[in-house]
């Protein structure tokens, strides 16, 4: 999951070299942080967040189909 997290994020931004992502477990969710590059800030999070919100359901799917739970954050 979290190779579709770099991969989604990866096609979005302009440079693709600073997404980096990590993955933690936090109360049986795993818990995933993904950070861009400033100037790519805007197009990971969207219009009004439709971005950030689609990557958030593809993860949830992702983890539904393995009985799990995940949350993304967009960190600065």
């Amino acid at each position: 999951m979290k190779e579709l997290v770099e991969y989604v994020a990866g096609r979005l931004v302009d440079q693709p070299d600073a997404v980096k992502v990590s993955e933690s477990v936090k109360d049986d969710t795993l818990m995933f942080e993904l950070r861009v590059a400033k100037e790519d800030l805007g197009k990971v999070i969207g219009r009004q967040g439709r971005t950030a919100r689609a990557m958030r359901s593809l993860l949830s799917a992702a983890a539904g189909k393995r009985n799990k739970q995940a949350r993304l954050e967009i960190v600065e």
